[in-house]
């Protein structure tokens, strides 16, 4: 999404799982906002979807907004769905996949 079509969001209410669509066999992404200090990613994933683990050097806050996934963060496996929030650390190794397609937002604080 270019910066011209992230503005015209601005001062509109949104439907944050509205704004991104499922896509058969992958994952799908929607950059919100993508400012130096951070972003905010919506993102879909179809079914037996994921990522892999690996790791970020900054704080990531990420909410369900549909469907359900399993999180593994630093050794622990947590089951989460619509509405649920969880935050990985900075360097802490995590990964997810999706029990059912699934929804997240995504936001990333550089600063």
């Amino acid at each position: 999404m270019t910066e011209e079509k992230r503005n015209e969001l601005k001062g509109t209410i949104l439907h944050l799982k509205d704004l991104v669509e499922y896509q058969a066999g992958t994952v799908a992404s929607r950059m919100l906002i993508n400012k130096p200090v951070g972003t905010v990613t919506l993102f879909s994933f179809d079914e037996d979807e994921g990522l892999s683990e690996h790791t970020a050097p900054y704080d990531a806050f990420v909410t369900i907004l549909d469907g359900e996934c399993e999180v593994w963060l630093s050794g622990e496996t947590h089951r989460m769905k619509e509405g649920d929030t969880i935050i990985f650390p900075a360097n802490a190794p995590h990964a997810l996949a999706a029990i059912t397609r699934f929804k997240m937002m995504l936001t990333m604080i550089r600063a």
